[in-house]
Formats: structure tokens, sequence, C-alpha cells
């Protein structure tokens, strides 16, 4: 109950404002309705292929191309994994949680999180169509420097307890 107090809070918000403005009320039901109905259609294969890269993909393997001394490549690899990703960015969060899990490095984390909010390929082809090429590339660019840059910045600011109580979090929320 207590992890799920915000959520409860809001619903009896909800419930509430429905009752002194029904209107309003059926109308942000309507909205819940569809997101919930959205989210519930990506999730599931977010999750099967969490639980297929969980069982293929040692942590050695992983520390290997994304961890602390993956260098360049981790990068990478995060930036690929970002752009060919497709969903909400809410979607990105449980494979960070895997990622981090598995011992990839905070930078390439924050990395991945970043271009997977930003550059994903579906949405730069639309935008290009739509606003053209010009001001893609000039876009593309200015969000890969800028998440690299707020990447590193992450990885130099956050104190390793940080780091460490992430990671005991990440494997908390996996044995709830």
């Amino acid at each position: 109950m207590k992890r799920y107090r915000i959520p409860l809070l809001l619903l009896i918000l909800n419930i509430i404002f429905g009752v002194l403005y029904p209107i309003f009320g059926i109308s942000t039901l309507n909205i819940m309705k569809m997101n919930l109905s959205e989210m519930l259609s990506v999730m599931p294969p977010i999750f099967i292929i969490l639980g297929l890269l969980d069982v293929w993909v040692e942590r050695s393997t992983l520390v290997k191309f994304m961890g602390e001394g993956s260098g360049v490549k981790g990068s990478v690899l995060a930036f690929v994994m970002g752009s060919v990703a497709a969903g909400p960015l809410y979607a990105a969060f449980p494979i960070a949680a895997m990622l981090i899990k598995k011992g990839a490095k905070f930078q390439n984390v924050c990395l991945f999180l970043g271009v997977w909010s930003t550059t994903k390929i579906p949405m730069l082809l639309f935008e290009s169509a739509n606003l053209g090429l010009r001001y893609t590339t000039i876009r593309f660019v200015c969000n890969i420097i800028g998440i690299s840059i707020v990447a590193a910045l992450m990885e130099i600011t956050t104190s390793k307890e940080d780091k460490m109580e992430l990671i005991e979090h990440v494997n908390q929320l996996e044995s709830e």
C-alpha cells in the first residue's frame, strides 16, 4: 500500500474532482483510460525483451561492452540502443534498470535514456520529412552534444555512494 500511495491519492483526487465537476471528471477518466491502454500495449513487449536480455546476456558481456572500461564503444552501444528503440520514454526506465543491474557504466545509462528521449530513428525520419533535413541535422547534432555533456557531468558529479544506492534500489525493485 505504501508503494502505491501517490497513484492512489491521485485516483481519490480524481474521483473527488469527478463528483464536483462531472464533465471534467468524465474527461479525465477517459484520458486515464487512454493512457492506461497505451501503457498496457507497450509494457508487455518491453518486459519480454527485458526477460530475454536478462537470461541471454551475461553480466560479464554487458560489463565488457557497456561497463566502466568500455570507453567509446560503450557510449556508441548506448547511443544505438536508444536510437533504434520504439515506444514512449517510460518504457526505457525498466531497460535502464536492467543495464544498471548488469553493470553498465552510469554515464552509458544516462546516455541511453537521453538518446531514447530525443533521437529515435522514426522520430528523426518524421521530423526531417516535415521540418526539413537541415533542421533535423542541427537538432540531432545539438542533442548528441548536449546529451553527451549531461551524461558525462552526471557521471562526474554523482558520488559512488549515490551510484551504489541506485544499484541497491534497482536490485530491491527486482526482489519485490
